[in-house]
């Protein structure tokens, strides 16, 4: 740095403490406006400070009403999220036999959600449920894996285990929702819900997983009743 910018360095130093320490130095020397001159930063030829200011504040303005949109954008996503979690939840509700429940979960995850492909797991039902098809064998180490899992997983469908009960042995699914199923928090847990889809940003690994964590702990509730 040579002396000359060290110069101007503590020049502007000292105007900017003054002008921190005497705030109303602008009314009382008001004339002085007129004579400041900006560069814009629009079209970079010269402008008032009056100018640069509503430059600055249409700035503001934009931003403000950008970031305005994405939030209701996203309130109205929330809203729509929302009402399909009510319209699942009431006909789970309204399932009368225990053994459909299975089958109620699956399909109104499909027609609700929008969900390309489904797939449930349940072990340790009652003998009474045992001839389902929900009930056909998982493999201990998927359990394992379901056991460890604390929220629901989202990602590419890296040859789980789990993806071949999707139709076509999960063939077509590019990325895939892990949602265990479980009676309480903490607990083993009694099932797997798995969802699919050909799209790879369906079900991205960066998405937030509250909503997804919501369907689980309500598919859970409609079907503790089958399992010991």
């Amino acid at each position: 740095m040579t002396q000359d910018n060290r110069t101007v360095e503590l020049q502007d130093a000292h105007v900017v403490a003054y002008l921190q320490e005497h705030p109303d130095f602008f009314e009382r020397q008001a004339a002085l406006l007129n004579n400041v001159r900006l560069s814009s930063g629009h079209t970079g030829r010269t402008i008032s400070l009056q100018e640069r200011q509503m430059e600055v504040m249409r700035e503001k303005h934009r931003t403000l009403e950008s970031r305005l949109a994405e939030l209701i954008h996203i309130a109205r996503d929330n809203d729509a999220i929302v009402e399909k979690m009510h319209q699942w939840t009431r006909e789970l509700l309204r399932a009368g036999d225990d053994a459909a429940r299975p089958d109620i979960v699956v399909r109104s995850l499909e027609t609700t959600f929008n969900v390309p492909q489904v797939a449930l797991r349940l072990w340790g039902c009652k003998p009474a449920f045992a001839g389902l098809a929900v009930a056909a064998a998982v493999p201990v180490e998927t359990v394992t894996l379901v056991n460890s899992m604390q929220a629901p997983y989202c990602g590419m469908n890296s040859d789980f285990q789990p993806a071949t009960w999707l139709p076509g042995k999960g063939t077509q699914a590019r990325s895939i929702a892990l949602l265990p199923l479980r009676q309480g928090a903490g607990a083993q847990a009694f099932g797997l819900l798995v969802l699919g889809s050909p799209d790879p940003e369906r079900f991205k690994a960066s998405m937030q997983t509250a909503y997804l964590a919501r369907i689980a702990e309500t598919a859970s509730a409609a079907l503790a009743r089958l399992v010991e």
